[in-house]
């Protein structure tokens, strides 16, 4: 899918730091009655837990990664870490879209904003923020899934995106996950009209 080419369905992008709630939100959103598909993103990370490829990730080695960047079947791409890579593969927005269904995606915050750059009049980039940095800290300990180190590279990395939250189309705080769902909802129910 390149640029020039017309989605059918509307493409709907939650980006945010690791540990704001964008993953809850974006599984609240599929509960209600919006027509939305997830797209499920590409990763080189580890699966964790009970995650399932095909489902949760399509889980790639960094050089399968690197073969479906060089074969341009990627919508999007981030190097995350030294070999992290994270991205949306052309073929997945393009199932869902030829269902006439909206595209949800629950990406990085580089990856959201070149979405909406490729597609600005039907997106909506929402970026679901922290309250602050101590909040985010002790969302990520509480999770448990995070060695200290990972924590604190993940902590690094939000100060970072923070700095894009004034790019995307809207910011939800998430100080109280009922009231960013409610929030978050209102905004898709009016971009969706």
């Amino acid at each position: 899918m390149t640029n020039t080419q017309p989605c059918i369905g509307k493409l709907i992008i939650l980006s945010a730091p690791s540990g704001s709630g964008k993953t809850t939100i974006v599984k609240s959103l599929l509960a209600k009655n919006f027509n939305l598909e997830f797209s499920i993103s590409a990763t080189t990370r580890s699966i964790r837990g009970t995650e399932k490829h095909g489902i949760d990730y399509y889980f790639l080695s960094p050089d399968k990664f690197r073969e479906k960047i060089s074969a341009n079947e990627l919508l999007e791409w981030e190097e995350v870490y030294t070999n992290k890579y994270y991205g949306t593969l052309k073929s997945e927005v393009e199932r869902i879209t030829s269902k006439g269904k909206n595209v949800v995606f629950d990406v990085d915050v580089i990856g959201g904003l070149n979405i909406k750059k490729m597609f600005p009049n039907n997106s909506i980039a929402i970026f679901i923020q922290p309250p602050s940095i101590e909040v985010l800290k002790s969302r990520l300990i509480a999770r448990g899934i995070d060695a200290p180190e990972v924590i604190t590279q993940r902590l690094n990395k939000a100060e970072e995106e923070l700095t894009y939250a004034p790019k995307f189309d809207h910011i939800v705080v998430n100080n109280d996950l009922q009231t960013a769902i409610n929030e978050t909802e209102k905004l898709l129910k009016d971009f969706l009209k």
